[in-house]
């Protein structure tokens, strides 16, 4: 079991300061949420300890490659919690006034005058897709489980494992357009909103959000935790509320643990997010909307509670390992076919791949 947010807080104080070979000597390791070889520390502006599964800009991604040697391992779970074991579930949240007015296009997907890329639509068209047309991407992440021993590589047949979006993950969709968001949001004004998101959709207790998560899409033109700024060369990243090192502190739920991401408008940052990385012209304007998105939902599902999930022995996530690895192939970049259209997607990590040698992969058998 994973310690208490009030214990895991006292536990981070105290080993403030000490060395790591002072830490080696009494035993201790570092609390999950406050580990210091997450891979944000690699890249440039990105050395935020809550920052995990950083999707680094393309011209910060150099060491990346190095990364794609070794496995994941299990990271024993925080809270109880280690990977997302039921169906998972996407709330979606447009945060600030700057989204705009509201409509509903003919597919009744949520349309918003304030989207000058038209990131809204596409985004929830990508989280409905997700589980249908027989699709095999999430497949990969199905392979990862929980309740293993700590730094396993494998699960048994017998584990639970990450579930399959069956039909959709998307579950709901908020205008919160209450107050504007804020220019350079914190992580822990981020981890509140998703917070408040939670009590919107009626999701009160820990198990209404034992196997959700909640994407908070900052408008165009907004700098949340930095996107687009001299420090912060990133395109998004995921926590959870509990995580101490979050900017301002973890954020308390009264909901039980809660996931979310930041998702900033990825579009303001053009080609270096992804515009175009697939789909050449006006066909790729969003391919880096949802291979981003994309990134951020593959390691929330196989990570929940960073670092209690699957990491490798850097702290690289399934996704960050296979970050701008090219295009085509096994495991590079590529479209992806939804019920809901065809969507640029990235790869991730297959710790069965290649008999075990472990590898990228944008497609794999479903684990029941």
């Amino acid at each position: 079991m994973g310690m208490s947010p009030t214990s895991r807080r006292a536990r981070v104080r105290a080993l403030t300061g000490l060395s790591a070979l002072a830490l080696a000597a009494t035993g201790f390791a570092a609390a999950p949420a406050a580990q210091a070889d997450q891979p944000g520390s690699e890249f440039a502006g990105q050395s935020h300890p809550y920052r995990h599964g950083v999707v680094p800009t393309k011209e910060a991604s150099k060491t990346a490659s190095a990364q794609r040697t070794s496995n994941l391992h299990f990271g024993g779970g925080v809270d109880g919690i280690g990977v997302t074991t039921g169906a998972p579930k996407v709330y979606v949240i447009f945060w600030g006034s700057q989204w705009g007015t509201a409509g509903t296009d003919a597919n009744g997907y949520t349309t918003l005058s304030g989207d000058p890329s038209g990131e809204a639509v596409r985004a929830q068209q990508l989280y409905k897709g997700l589980g249908t047309n027989n699709e095999t991407w999430s497949g990969v992440m199905t392979q990862y489980c929980e309740g293993i021993t700590k730094g396993a590589t494998s699960c048994p047949s017998t584990a639970a494992h990450v579930g399959y979006p069956t039909g959709g993950a998307l579950a709901g969709v908020w205008v919160d357009n209450s107050a504007a968001a804020p220019g350079q949001a914190t992580g822990n004004q981020i981890a509140n909103e998703a917070i408040k998101a939670a009590g919107h959709f009626g999701n009160t207790t820990a198990a209404a959000n034992r196997n959700a998560q909640y994407v908070v899409l900052s408008p165009t033109g907004t700098h949340p935790d930095g996107f687009n700024t001299s420090t912060g060369n990133f395109c998004a990243w995921h926590d959870w509320n509990g995580d101490t090192t979050l900017t301002g502190g973890a954020a308390t739920s009264p909901y039980g643990d809660v996931a979310f991401s930041n998702d900033p408008y990825v579009t303001d940052m053009g080609t270096s997010c992804g515009q175009n990385y697939v789909n050449s012209g006006t066909a790729g304007l969003l391919d880096g909307v949802t291979m981003v998105f994309g990134h951020e939902y593959s390691e929330t599902v196989t990570d929940q509670n960073p670092a209690g999930g699957w990491t490798d022995s850097t702290g690289y996530e399934n996704a960050d390992k296979c970050a701008w690895k090219g295009t085509g192939g096994v495991g590079g970049a590529q479209n992806v076919a939804f019920a809901t259209g065809s969507f640029a997607m990235q790869g991730t990590w297959a710790n069965d791949y290649n008999g075990g040698a472990g590898g990228c992969e944008i497609s794999h058998p479903i684990v029941p």
